[in-house]
């Protein structure tokens, strides 16, 4: 008897693993979705007479939705279970809305296709990092939960010299196609593979708004709003338009352009996710990774077109130090209670992303005014990396406030 409970737990445990795996490889694909337009934006110019203003808005939007969602999917990760809410999700909204993207003839359409792909994506990473946090002990949390994005950032590679090689051989709207036959395979894969963890065995309840009550968190809020909006911007959607505009680049140069930052965005999430073990401390990792990410924003400002090689390694820079998502999400787990895991790392993301998705929407008006003002396209990029800068200052501020805490 003891022998089967252990090859059951041993095959159960093994399970667990596969379904994570496949909860990455979806992550990658959601990677993918929020970078992507970055190398179209010439083409979607060209053919549906899309401005960079169009694809920020459209952008913007997918990040909102992505924040909205995490409310109900908080509640389904503690009362349901991750496996399949995020195979339906996954599949109707992101596969759905890549085909209609394929299909789209304005602007209006690819708004249409964000809004549903954001739904889609939405439960993705949160369903791995609950399925970690209760299976995993806490003190490793940080390291797997940079582990996870880590990897799915290959996602944000694909988005960039291979969907542009995709471009030329297929069309963007085969090569949008292909994506949504992926995504729905991936889904199928989800629901077939992830299990739900056990579930706790307590009277507790609570919500939301429990976790909203703690002051601990309200220090650490800020930050995660601006964080990792410079660098999902940048890469998602600036650094097109950017290295178009001010350098001349052209499509496969500014795909050569994002996978450096995309790269540099791999490579971060790796080095930050062992830092708060090696140093044991979350609060300083965070706060001086972050303080450098602003450094490198604040150095793009004052030389927006000295060399396209410079602007890209401050770029890269960018990536790298605001690849500490994870560690925050460590920090601010380490005051969740147990049966609130799930609202709580879904409430964090539902900062990070609707900081995104805010900031999207600022800086595209911020462009489009600069431009209405007849201020040179140089003055109205550096304007942007400016004030991405000082949004990081202003949260890192704040968090010098927060407690620090480790497992």
């Amino acid at each position: 008897m003891r022998v089967f409970c252990c090859a059951y737990c041993a095959a159960k445990g093994n399970g667990m693993r596969i379904g994570i795996g496949v909860l990455v490889a979806a992550y990658v694909l959601s990677q993918f979705y929020r970078a992507f337009l970055a190398v179209l934006t010439p083409v979607l110019g060209a053919e549906l007479g899309a401005s960079a203003d169009d694809l920020a808005y459209a952008t913007g939007l997918w990040f909102l939705v992505f924040a909205a969602m995490q409310i109900p999917v908080g509640w389904s990760m503690d009362t349901i279970g991750p496996s399949r809410v995020t195979a339906l999700l996954f599949g109707i909204g992101a596969a759905g809305g890549a085909a209609i993207f394929a299909f789209a003839q304005n602007p209006i359409h690819i708004n249409i296709a964000m809004v549903l792909i954001g739904i889609g994506c939405s439960p993705v990473l949160m369903a791995s990092y609950f399925i970690i946090a209760r299976i995993y002990p806490a003190q490793v949390f940080a390291t797997l939960a940079a582990m996870v994005i880590g990897i799915g950032t290959i996602g944000n590679l694909a988005g960039s010299l291979p969907m542009a090689w995709a471009v030329n051989v297929f069309g963007w709207r085969g090569a949008m196609a292909g994506m949504s036959v992926l995504t729905l395979l991936l889904a199928f894969a989800i629901w077939i593979a992830v299990m739900d963890p056990p579930k706790l065995k307590t009277r507790q309840r609570g919500s939301v708004l429990d976790l909203l009550k703690m002051p601990t968190l309200w220090v650490i809020f800020p930050l995660v709003l601006v964080q990792y909006a410079p660098a999902a911007g940048i890469r998602g959607l600036w650094a097109g338009p950017y290295a178009a505009d001010v350098f001349g680049a052209d499509a496969t140069t500014i795909g050569q352009v994002t996978l450096v930052m995309g790269i540099a965005m791999i490579l971060g999430n790796f080095a930050y996710g062992p830092l708060d073990r090696i140093f044991g401390t979350r609060k300083w990792v965070i706060f001086g990774g972050n303080l450098l990410g602003a450094m490198a924003l604040i150095s793009m400002y004052f030389f927006p077109n000295h060399s396209l090689v410079l602007s890209t390694l401050l770029m890269a820079a960018v990536g790298a130090f605001g690849a500490s998502f994870p560690v925050i999400v460590a920090h601010a787990r380490s005051f969740f209670p147990d049966h609130l895991v799930g609202r709580g790392v879904t409430l964090i993301n539902l900062f990070g992303i609707g900081g995104v998705g805010i900031l999207q929407f600022a800086t595209g008006r911020m462009y489009e005014s600069s431009r209405a003002a007849n201020t040179p396209l140089v003055d109205a990029y550096s304007n942007l990396f400016g004030f991405f800068g000082v949004l990081i200052l202003f949260g890192l501020g704040i968090y010098l406030f927060a407690q620090d805490r480790t497992d």
